[in-house]
């Protein structure tokens, strides 16, 4: 049923001329993409004359309130109030490297990732890509590198134009609704063959490593796995996944929806995340020769252990990603880790010596890719360097676990704040941004009235 099949034709490797590839493909249009703060693609749509033109003169430009807009879209403004209302362009610099069809947009259509730089070249270091860059920069300088794998869940559902009422499943191929939980079964997962077919084939053109795909245990939930590889283009492939799976979804008749708790009774969708670390060579570090977990390894877990607490808002970065987060609702609460556990936060899955890996399991579908693997690759280098040990290794129902999680957006954001060693790592530039862009977000959801409120307290209290 499902063709994972991907051609090299399909994207640049970064040897190829670009003018070249676009002549071949038919490509007239382009869309230069930005990832902002929450992982919402933003940026410019031009012609193939006008792409190449930007990219021999260096002359693209987006202004630099791009990062500064909330999940509503209203831009949270800035620290310096000058330079909120100057809103001063920022250089937009043509990943080549990325550039793939859009066959999702229509014939003749490519995407394009775009780096953000001031106007003297430096790294314009609000910017999600470039706060990933910094940390997979860190490895490199040890000669590491990180390799990761990630996991994303979502659920297909019923259009919704009304955000007042709950979201319902669709409607599969057998004219019924999905209402028990249909975890792995390969009938449920027909039912939306129409959908994942066109989605797979998206995917083929546009040369996203997808792996293996199933039922998850929600109401037309599924779970989509990513083939191992590079952190940062792979941050790229899940936006873009992200950006094929609601068109696919669209053109069949239903909406697509990564947000971590969208249905109150049903389960929440996770971003799971593989981690290990390669020398130069290609040879783990996370297990010896005899297969035994190396000390580094310990480590590193140790570092995700103590620093995750303090970064929740780069795993669960909107309100909604907290009501994911509660134990026995098929998300982890926790950060105990265990070989091949899954109530625990961080899970040693079952696998050789080769394989050898820690998964993360707090991240959310909703969290922005690259700020959740630079996070959770930053708390594992801390904890290398400082040499954290980990905790004995949990047994059992680690949900009944204490949990150490901040239970709020108001609290993360203030323990992230205050963690000074992962905020001299990602820089002043970020932690500004970020922290402004969550703070105006969590004041807008204050202020809504909620239908709990008028069901509860409208005619009792």
């Amino acid at each position: 049923m499902l063709d994972t099949t991907t051609t090299d034709a399909s994207t640049m490797n970064g040897t190829n001329d670009p003018k070249d590839w676009l002549a071949a493909h038919a490509v007239s249009e382009i869309e230069c993409l930005v990832p902002d703060m929450n992982g919402v693609l933003r940026g410019k749509t031009l012609s193939a004359a006008k792409f190449l033109k930007a990219i021999e003169d260096r002359a693209l430009y987006l202004p630099s309130s791009a990062f500064l807009v909330s999940i509503d879209g209203r831009y949270s403004g800035s620290v310096d109030e000058g330079f909120a209302y100057q809103d001063p362009d920022m250089r937009m610099v043509p990943d080549v490297a990325t550039l793939c069809l859009a066959p999702g947009g229509g014939p003749g259509k490519a995407y394009v990732f775009a780096d953000a730089f001031h106007m003297d070249d430096r790294p314009w270091m609000a910017s999600p890509r470039h706060v990933l860059r910094a940390v997979l920069d860190l490895y490199r300088q040890r000669g590491w590198r990180a390799v990761v794998a990630p996991e994303l869940e979502f659920y297909l559902t019923a259009p919704n134009p009304d955000p007042d009422r709950p979201v319902k499943a669709p409607v599969g191929r057998n004219g019924r609704s999905e209402s028990v939980q249909h975890p792995y079964d390969m009938a449920a997962l027909e039912q939306f063959e129409p959908v994942i077919r066109r989605l797979y084939d998206y995917a083929a053109a546009a040369g996203l490593p997808l792996d293996t795909l199933i039922h998850e245990s929600g109401t037309a939930q599924l779970e989509i796995n990513f083939l191992h590889g590079d952190a940062l283009p792979l941050a790229d492939k899940v936006l873009l996944f992200k950006r094929m799976t609601r068109q696919a979804a669209q053109e069949g008749g239903m909406q697509a929806t990564f947000m971590a708790k969208p249905i109150a009774a049903q389960a929440g969708s996770s971003m799971h995340l593989h981690m290990s670390v390669v020398d130069e060579a290609g040879n783990t570090l996370f297990a010896g020769r005899d297969g035994a977990d190396t000390e580094m390894f310990g480590h590193f877990i140790g570092g995700l252990q103590k620093y995750i607490p303090e970064v929740m808002p780069l795993f669960a970065p909107n309100v909604n990603s907290f009501r994911r987060i509660r134990p026995n609702h098929s998300a982890p609460a926790n950060i105990e880790w265990s070989h091949d556990n899954r109530s625990c936060g961080l899970r040693v899955p079952a696998g050789g010596r080769t394989a050898r890996r820690v998964e993360n399991r707090l991240p959310g579908a909703d969290a922005n890719p690259y700020l959740a693997i630079a996070g959770s690759l930053l708390c594992g280098y801390l904890g290398v360097e400082e040499k954290i040990a980990r905790s004995t290794e949990a047994s059992g129902n680690a949900y009944r676990s204490r949990s150490t999680l901040p239970k709020t957006m108001e609290e993360a954001l203030d323990r992230f704040a205050a963690c000074d060693s992962v905020r001299a790592v990602l820089g002043e530039d970020f932690f500004q941004t970020y922290l402004r862009v969550k703070s105006v977000e969590i004041d807008l959801f204050q202020s809504v009235v909620t239908s709990w409120e008028r069901d509860h307290l409208l005619l009792k209290v």
